[in-house]
Formats: structure tokens, sequence, C-alpha cells
């Protein structure tokens, strides 16, 4: 090797980091100068591009397409990072070698896709895109309503101070609300009761097995004054039945109003093979609609005193769930129009076949007297434990049997669901698909998410799937309930929040 050989393989090295370095300048230069462009074929969808460097745009955002002197809003409803390619570019070769090499120069850049939310539906090409400004976004949300009450529910996430609403007339179908636990899910469902019941005449039924919506009838200290003041007529609406109320409002059925085979069940009465007993049930309940588990053993039948050793024996008779003496029942408070809004306190009582017992009444009565016609949403919070995918018990199978008919034929009748849950695969799938509206909070498993998107095809899978990221109280919302899949930070609620987690104190070092 001569002299000169460590010369020329460091003037390679120069000449190679020379071109490394005008290459990367090159490329920078090139994804900088990435134009934000949008194209459509059909005017309601576009696809777009946009630098990496100091993108403004957001996945649910609203941006501006601007084309021919028009400005039309829409909303990105996919983003990632792209590779295209660049420019060619000289690039020295090996030490030793002759002339240069020819070297592609890919670049990175944002590509998406979105929804013209308004237009004529023209196609266009080569189209600017920009960041929608509060203003804009808040003008659209105005003159985008068509007279029916908007339910003002918090701010868009990605606008902030730009009014979050819902359709109040989009809850005539079903809607699915999910969050696990710690992503505001119940505070947020109260704040959509509170604007229901405040805004319009709908009424509500609450199955509530945690006794969360055990305060929706009573306004929060610190709630604004304003806010109360509006809310207060209809919190006088607001009856909640719980096992230790007192008087009228206490949480209680009567055996002759339950579902002949929820009372079988109850009493595990085979129609056949104990066909003396069952026959006597029937005759006790239609001779006596007050009759009680109590007062069989009083009769001189002896079918009805076996009734009564039966019941005795499986502990019904110290159920506390029972009216006995008292007037009126919470299934009559339920068939009662003038109750504006009855929540049915499951958590208040002490056993879980209780809970299933007045969980399967309230739902079979609801369907039973469906040719009323009179509409009434019927809110079935954490729904995994009242109509889960796979039922325990008889009681449990039977009043999710009624729910999964109310999600399939209900609506014709004025019966509309509000299904809430921490875990979507744990409820009855029948009751899930038929629901048209999706309220997603924050969900961490992926499992999750991806049945989510399966179930609700109609939802952008990009949206879904950043419900990992979402923060306390933020959301996303689609379906009927919103004119497009908008993302949602909810606001302060007025009524008391029940069952809120136990303080953290004991973290405090003492």
């Amino acid at each position: 090797m001569t002299a000169a050989a460590p010369i020329e393989e460091q003037q390679g090295a120069d000449a190679l980091k020379h071109g490394l370095e005008r290459f990367r300048a090159v490329r920078r230069e090139l994804e900088a100068s990435v134009l934000p462009l949008a194209s459509s074929l059909d005017g309601r969808r576009f696809t777009f591009q946009a630098s990496l460097y100091g993108l403004e745009l957001r996945l649910g955002g609203y941006v501006v397409v601007e084309h021919d002197g028009a400005a039309r809003l829409g909303q990105v409803l996919a983003l990632e990072i792209a590779q295209a390619d660049g420019a060619q570019l000289d690039m020295p070769g090996e030490a030793g070698s002759q002339g240069a090499l020819r070297s592609n120069v890919p670049i990175r850049l944002a590509r998406g896709e979105g929804a013209l939310l308004e237009g004529d539906g023209a196609p266009f090409h080569d189209a600017t895109v920009r960041p929608a400004t509060a203003d804009e976004v808040r003008e659209w949300t105005c003159r985008n309503g068509d007279g029916r009450a908007v339910l003002e529910i918090g701010e868009l996430a990605l606008s902030p101070g730009v009014p979050a609403g819902v359709d109040a007339g989009g809850f005539d179908r079903h809607t699915f609300l999910c969050g696990q636990s710690g992503s505001g899910k119940t505070y947020s469902l109260g704040m959509m009761l509170e604007r229901l019941l405040e805004q319009t005449t709908l009424r509500i039924v609450v199955l509530d097995p945690n006794s969360d919506f055990a305060g929706l009838g009573s306004i929060r200290d610190g709630a604004d004054p304003a806010a109360a003041e509006r809310y207060r007529e209809a919190a006088s609406s607001i009856a909640v039945h719980a096992s230790h109320a007192e008087g009228e409002r206490r949480l209680r059925v009567r055996l002759a109003e339950i579902d002949p085979a929820a009372r079988t069940s109850l009493l595990r009465l085979d129609a056949i093979a104990d066909r003396e007993e069952h026959a006597a049930l029937m005759e006790l309940l239609a001779d006596d609609r007050r009759a009680s588990v109590a007062t069989m053993g009083t009769s001189s039948d002896p079918h009805r005193r076996r009734l009564a050793l039966r019941a005795r024996s499986l502990g019904l008779e110290s159920l506390g769930v029972w009216a006995r003496d008292q007037v009126g029942s919470t299934l009559d408070a339920i068939r009662d129009r003038g109750n504006r809004c009855v929540v049915v306190d499951l958590g208040s009582l002490p056993t879980p076949e209780e809970q299933a017992l007045v969980a399967e009444a309230v739902l079979g009565t609801l369907w039973h007297h469906r040719e009323e016609r009179h509409p009434v949403l019927i809110v079935i919070d954490e729904a995994h434990s009242v109509c889960p995918a796979r039922p325990e018990g008889p009681l449990t199978a039977l009043a999710t049997a009624h729910a999964a008919r109310i999600a399939a034929e209900g609506r014709k009748f004025g019966l509309y669901m509000l299904v809430s849950t921490q875990r979507p695969q744990k409820v009855h799938e029948n009751i899930v698909s038929q629901c048209d509206n999706l309220v997603l909070m924050r969900l961490n498993s992926a499992a999750d998410a991806d049945f989510a998107q399966g179930v609700f095809s109609f939802v952008p899978p990009r949206l879904i799937e950043q419900a990992s990221t979402f923060r306390l109280g933020e959301a996303l919302v689609a379906g009927k309930i919103s004119p497009h899949p908008a993302l949602v930070r909810f606001g302060a609620r007025v009524a008391q929040e029940a069952g809120a987690d136990v303080p953290s104190t004991w973290t405090a070092r003492g």
C-alpha cells in the first residue's frame, strides 16, 4: 500500500459524509415543501397530503378545504406517516471508483382521509386544506341544526371553546356507552340524562346496579347557579326507588306483577312435575293480585300450603323486595306516566337474586305494556351485570331475554335503550348489535377496541383506535345523536353524583 492510500481513503470518507449531509438537507427541504393539498372524486370524501414539519392537522380535527373560491368544512378521519419518491441526487462513488452514483431521495409526509361536512358534492383536485378556526367550526354547528333540541354536553375536544352537542332526536335509536373504570363513564352518562330531563319530555327509567344515579334528583354543592335553576324543575320529577327509602319510594314489587316465567323460576316450579302447586299459584294470584309469599301459608288448600313451605325453604319470605301490605309498587310507578323519571336503585338491594328479580320485573313490565306506545328511554347501567353475554342464573337469563327483545323490536313501540358498560364484550351481543349510537370513552383493552370496531362499522376505525389515549371525560360520539363522529370533552354536571370512588386520602404520608 502506498502512502497516498490513507489520503485517498480519508478523502473518500469526507466526500461520503458531505454527500450524506447533502442528502439529508435535500430530503428536509423536499419534506418541508410538501403542500397541503386535497382531492375528491365524489365531493363527499377526500384524500390529502401535508408536510410533517409544523403539521397542524389532527386526527378527528376540523379542516377547511378551499377550491375555486369556495370553502367547505371537513373532518380528518385518518392520518398517518407515508413515504414517497422525492428527487434524484448525485452522490459521490466509493473511493477509487469513477464518477458519481444516482440516488433516489425518499421523503416522508402526512397522508390522510377525511369527510366533507358540507358542500355541493362536486369533485375537486389540488384544493388547499388548512385547520379550521374555532369560529368557523362554531358557525357550522350553529347552522347545522334542524329545529330539534341540541343537548349541550361540553366542548369539542379539538376545537376548545366550541360547544359540543348531541341531537335529542337521535335517542330514538338505541345507544351504547362504554368506557373502562376511571374514564368518566358514569359521570358523563349522568350529564346526558340531566340534559334529556331538562330539555325534552322523554320519560326515563334507569336500572342502577351501583347506586350511581341515586342523586339524580338532587342539586350538587357548587353547581353553577343558572344551570341549577334550569334543572330544578326536572329534578322535582325524578323518583328514586331504593330498598331503604320510606313510603311510596321504597323499592318493592308484588308476586303477581312479575312475569309468570320469573315466578316459576323463583319458586323452582315445573309446570308439569309440580302441576298441583303450579296451578295453585296461578289460582291464588288470579283471586288476589296483592297475594304475597307470606299469605300462601294461611290457606286451607294443601297445595298452597306446600307452596308456602317451598317458598320458606328457598328463603323467599325473607326477601325485602316484596310490597307486602304496602299500597302500590315500583312497577306501578314505572307505569305511571306522571312520573317523568324513575331510578330503580338495584344497588340498594342486598342480594344478587333480588337485583336480578327486580331487573327482570322492570324490563318485563316495560315490554308487556309496549302496545301503549308511550316513548321511554330505558337506561341500563353496568349492563354486563344486568344483561350479560352469558347469563349465570335463570332470572338474569330472563332479564337478558327481555332486554334483547326490546333491543330488536322495541323502537317501533317507543322503547329506546341506552346501555352502559365497562366491558363491551361482556354484554349480550344481540343487544350491542342493535345500537345505532356510540359514546366511546377510554378503553385500554385492544380486544375491546377491536370488538367495538367490528360492531360499530359506521364509525371510522382510526377514531376508535384513539380510545386508549382519551383523557378523563373525553369521548367519541357517533351515530344519529351526532351529525359527525365528534371527539368531545364532557362538561360539569348539575345533579349530585352518587356512588363516587372512595377518596384516596390514604396515599398521604402521616
